[in-house]
């Protein structure tokens, strides 16, 4: 183990492909195997098996006991591109598998994965729709400038409904207003 500034760093053997400007924040051992490592950096969360994860792409996280579970988002589709009658891109997002490690010595990890997730949630808002509903979200996307847009459907709203498309495209429109640059 190395210590730079306070802050524990894994060793190298065991340290996932940074890039430049990336650093580690806090890291822990996997219980299954001790040469698998939960690393959480200024850019995102690495699991074992995983490329890195955005803060951004994190719909839950959630900590109990040793376990850290973690529910990524994956983009199912787009709508709304820049020039369209309401202007404001966004990403259609769904849950993707949890994943969930159990930690050896959790240490900080716990802490900045719930730290980082919620700063890089700059708005949140669920509406109904129909026979469901969305949550319209604008997420910080760690090293870059301006908000991105996402909305996440409940189970059981009909996407193929252009009413809802619509209304969608509104609603990210009307929250996304009074954060436009002037």
């Amino acid at each position: 183990m190395v210590i730079v500034f306070g802050r524990r760093k894994p060793p190298a053997k065991l340290r996932p492909p940074l890039v430049r400007g990336e650093r580690v924040l806090a890291w822990a051992r996997t219980s299954a195997d001790p040469q698998q490592v939960v690393v959480a950096t200024t850019l995102g969360l690495w699991l074992p098996g995983r490329d890195r994860l955005g803060w951004h792409e994190i719909h839950k996280a959630t900590w109990a006991g040793s376990r850290l579970t973690v529910v990524p988002a994956v983009q199912v589709g787009t709508s709304g591109e820049p020039g369209e009658r309401h202007g404001t891109a966004y990403a259609v997002m769904a849950d993707d598998a949890a994943v969930v490690v159990d930690l050896t010595e959790p240490g900080d990890v716990p802490a900045e994965v719930r730290k980082r997730v919620t700063r890089s949630v700059a708005y949140t808002a669920h509406h109904p729709l129909g026979n469901g509903g969305v949550r319209v979200v604008a997420r910080r996307v760690a090293g870059v400038d301006g908000l991105t847009w996402h909305v996440r459907y409940d189970d059981g709203t009909d996407l193929s409904d252009p009413e809802v498309a619509q209304a969608t495209a509104e609603l990210v429109a009307e929250a996304a207003a009074p954060m436009r640059p002037e």
